[in-house]
């Protein structure tokens, strides 16, 4: 029978296992820890164990269950496990817990004294990241706070924007090399974004990256917030006044101080390039494209930045101007296609994207996963009806690509919607959208999740799914690919061909992204399993852990 270790044996196993695991991407070698967002650098949500696979995984069985007690809301969290330990947030940023995956107890729990906030989409926390023997996480109010990993004591606290005009810190920090980078959510209420690089010693400022860039201020875009003046995305006519939009530019050339612009999700990166891949939500307004003539960069872009300076090196705007809220949220991922390194990002516009990831050139654009009717149609005073709907698409769910197979799996949502136009001035701390969007009274809502093969940007299969889809995936060695409902189900499907293989009902929406991990030589699969406060599912605050039978006492 096995025994616990020693907390010393802990604690030398988690420094070692750290100091092996940290800031390794795309590894040969079967990744033991889940120590990212995304389970590497490179944001692929793929892990390389096999021992769970499509022969076995109907056999698989809870193995745990750890209740965070803490008050419900959308618990978008996932995972970090290194060693024995396991790390989890949770929503109000109530609380960052450590269990002892030995004991199935909790080591030490932190409360966050959450101030004043004002955020948009859920009182969410998505998860820490960890580094030289710390815990960093950020806060609804807009700080970033690191904890001794061992003791859950606070080390140091920066506070990286202000609270008051409605900044907030929803992703995942992402560690690279000796510095902790993370943005800011916000657009819905006027800021104007940022991504920023902190000290992991320290939480010192090393540089800031601005998602509207000043008058001059950004060389890569030639002409600033105002962009080229794209009438089009790709081949889709956006149905712009640009002769408008120039004689009104004078009247609002401040405009871009409170662009919006958040950054929502956490960064891939890529040692080799150096780079740093991210995306960039909607402008401000948000649905009211008047005030705020021109493309209004760098909004609804997939961008890349030098990650030793802050420095832009590329970017790629979806949907130029935006005023559907088709921003850009779902994080991107790095991975081979054909022997090309690329960035992969699905849309809410329903199209995943395929770009050269040193040049930001579109390689190619995914089929719809999702419906898409009267795309791109202006809003209107009496209500213009849009599929896929201002949710997507694709939310800030996570991809997960199997890289064997070259696929990616995507969570889509097909919510029809009607977009009205009543025009708002900003109010400091107010949501400031200019424009309104409510549900087609009598349409179905309804979601997809589905195998986008990257090499032909087709789609491989799908999955017609009973409610919309939100919470991201996971893909395995084993030749699996998990993700979770908002009815509760929790699935496992073949990574190859789309078929269901295993179901567990968690009792609360699992709307967070799965990750896996080994323990003592077992294959564990991870999910957070607490609903989602944007789409109403049932609430709750348990993570699940779920692994073979066991053989042996």
């Amino acid at each position: 029978m096995s025994r616990p270790k020693p907390r010393w044996v802990t604690w030398y196993a988690w420094v070692v296992c750290g100091i092996c695991t940290l800031g390794a991407a795309n590894r040969a070698h079967a990744q033991s820890n889940w120590t990212s967002y995304g389970g590497t650098d490179w944001n692929q949500r793929w892990s390389t164990l096999t021992q769970i696979n499509t022969r076995n995984v109907r056999s698989l069985t809870v193995r745990m269950v750890f209740q965070t007690g803490t008050r419900p809301g959308s618990f978008e969290n996932t995972p970090i496990v290194v060693g024995d330990t396991m790390y989890v947030t949770t929503a109000y940023d109530e609380a960052v817990i450590a269990y002892n995956l030995n004991t199935r107890r909790e080591m030490w729990r932190f409360g966050y004294k959450l101030a004043r906030a004002a955020y948009c989409c859920g009182p969410n926390n998505r998860g820490v990241a960890i580094a030289n023997g710390k815990v960093i996480f950020g806060t609804l109010d807009a700080h970033v706070v690191a904890l001794d990993a061992h003791t859950g004591k606070q080390v140091w606290d920066t506070q990286i924007a202000d609270p008051d005009s409605s900044y907030s810190i929803t992703p995942a920090p992402l560690i690279v090399g000796r510095m902790v980078v993370i943005g800011v959510s916000g657009g819905e209420y006027g800021i104007r974004g940022h991504l920023d690089a902190l000290d992991v010693d320290t939480g010192k400022p090393v540089w800031r990256w601005y998602s509207i860039p000043a008058p001059g201020d950004d060389p890569v875009a030639t002409n600033g917030w105002w962009g080229v003046w794209a009438p089009k995305a790709e081949e889709a006519d956006l149905h712009r006044d640009i002769a408008k939009e120039k004689a009104d530019s004078a009247k609002y050339a401040d405009a871009w101080k409170r662009g919006g612009g958040g950054v929502w999700m956490t960064p891939a990166y890529d040692k080799d390039l150096n780079l740093l891949y991210f995306t960039v939500g909607n402008p401000s307004p948000d649905l009211d494209g008047s005030p705020r003539p021109g493309d209004n960069l760098f909004t609804d872009c997939i961008v890349a930045v030098d990650a030793t300076t802050g420095k832009t090196r590329w970017y790629y705007q979806v949907v130029p101007h935006d005023v559907w809220d088709l921003d850009e949220t779902s994080p991107p991922a790095v991975v081979m296609v054909d022997g090309r390194k690329v960035v992969v990002q699905a849309g809410k516009t329903a199209w995943a994207y395929v770009l050269d990831a040193k040049t930001g050139r579109l390689i190619r654009k995914t089929q719809n996963f999702t419906k898409q009717e009267n795309m791109f149609a202006v809003p209107t005073p009496e209500g213009t009806l849009m599929l896929p709907g201002a949710n997507g698409g694709t939310e800030w769910s996570p991809i997960s690509i199997d890289p064997t197979l070259q696929y990616a799996y995507v969570a889509g949502l097909n919510q029809p919607m009607l977009y009205q136009t009543h025009p708002a001035p900003y109010a400091d701390g107010r949501l400031w959208l200019g424009s309104a969007f409510k549900l087609a009274p009598g349409a179905t809502q309804n979601g997809t999740f589905t195998a986008l093969d990257l090499k032909t940007g087709k789609i491989a299969w799908q999955n017609q799914m009973e409610q919309p889809m939100m919470g991201g995936s996971l893909a395995t060695a084993g030749g699996l690919v998990f993700t979770g409902e908002g009815n509760g189900n929790f699935d496992a499907y073949d990574a190859r061909t789309g078929k269901l293989l295993w179901q567990f009902s968690a009792g609360a929406g699992c709307n967070a992204a799965p990750m896996s991990f080994e323990l003592h030589g077992e294959q564990l699969i991870g999910v957070a399993c607490g609903g989602n406060f944007q789409l109403g599912y049932q609430l709750g605050g348990a993570v699940f852990v779920f692994g073979l039978p066991r053989t042996h006492p």
